[in-house]
């Protein structure tokens, strides 16, 4: 199993769940966070003051799937979240060792 995460652009993430939806993907996590890479965020200006946004708003999702619909996955977040752009996001792949359904005990692939 892998566990894939993705830090996009806020307003991708519709399109890129509804990508990750019509090849399969039953579940996911997304959660708001902010961060800065190589963009070092923005200059903005308040009553006349100007002041540095650090700190840019994106979105973090994290699915988890089989080894084999890992490279699928990742091919279709980085299809519909790219923009072109210094921003567009980061993937980070890690193998899970184990996964455990709370609700009814199962593990591993039928825990998915």
């Amino acid at each position: 199993m892998k566990k894939i995460e993705a830090i996009i652009r806020t307003f991708k993430l519709e399109e890129v769940k509804d990508a990750l939806s019509e090849i399969g993907v039953q579940g996911m996590t997304v959660s708001e966070v902010r961060g800065f890479g190589r963009q070092k965020g923005h200059k903005e200006q308040y009553r006349g003051a100007e002041y540095t946004v650090d700190f840019l708003p994106k979105a973090k999702m994290e699915i988890v799937v089989g080894d084999d619909q890992a490279q699928k996955v990742i091919e279709t977040i980085l299809q519909s979240a790219r923009t072109g752009q210094i921003g567009d996001g980061k993937i980070f792949v890690t193998s899970l060792d184990q996964m455990i359904r709370i609700r009814t005990g199962e593990t591993g692939d039928e825990a998915l």
